[in-house]
């Protein structure tokens, strides 16, 4: 698996224990299949950088895909939710939040690699709509596929970081793609905005919906 890194310096070297607990899915190197996004991501603080180039072997890695079946956009939240800074606004949204816990919580610790979507500041306070039922969850689920961030793959354990290795780097502009990282956030939250407009009340069904009837999961493509 080719991937790349988005950062204002080349790592040759990626250093396991290093990095922010409080990414999406906690302590890791977290890379991606696109070369135009790492690009976006080495210029987010608007700085030129390098978008670093891997080789990963993935024979023998243990993979969680949270993009494949068994697993649905409810698993990823409830990982994200343990991870980033959140604290529910109101009684409804803790228990919301235990209900994901109780229902939807993955041993994903236990895993060499996690491939999933990717939470800017945007997509968070979408998720965090989502858990005070203030969105639908066709809503939440729309609006990460529509101007989408792109998936992520994360390498979490010292085995994957050792089956990485670096190919080079390549320079990413700050004059383009931090105006590239921009526009993307915006459009995600005109995208967002659109999406909750045309929503039919009738169809909508909110988290707290399902705490009362899992059934109605059932059916539905997230």
């Amino acid at each position: 698996m080719i991937l790349y890194h988005g950062s204002d310096k080349k790592i040759t070297k990626p250093l396991y224990g290093a990095g922010n607990p409080r990414n999406d899915y906690g302590l890791g190197f977290y890379c991606t299949e696109s070369v135009e996004l790492a690009k976006e991501w080495a210029c987010q603080k608007n700085t030129d950088g390098f978008a670093n180039q891997y080789d990963l072997d993935v024979q023998n890695l243990n993979i969680l895909d949270l993009s494949k079946e068994p697993f649905s956009l409810l698993h990823w939240l409830t990982i994200l939710m343990q991870n980033r800074c959140f604290a529910p606004k109101s009684p409804i949204g803790q228990q919301n939040l235990q209900f994901l816990t109780e229902h939807f919580h993955l041993d994903y610790l236990s895993y060499d690699v996690i491939c999933g979507y990717r939470a800017n500041d945007s997509y968070f306070s979408f998720a965090s709509d989502f858990l005070e039922n203030i969105i639908p969850i066709q809503s939440l689920a729309t609006s990460m596929k529509l101007e989408s961030l792109g998936m992520q793959v994360v390498l979490k354990s010292e085995k994957a970081f050792t089956s990485l290795n670096y190919i080079g780097a390549v320079a990413a502009q700050k004059d383009k793609y931090y105006t590239k990282y921009r526009e993307r956030d915006t459009a995600a939250r005109k995208a967002y905005l659109e999406n909750l407009r045309h929503q039919k009340p009738s169809e909508s069904i909110y988290l707290i919906d399902l705490v009362r009837n899992p059934e109605l999961l059932n059916g539905l493509s997230l």
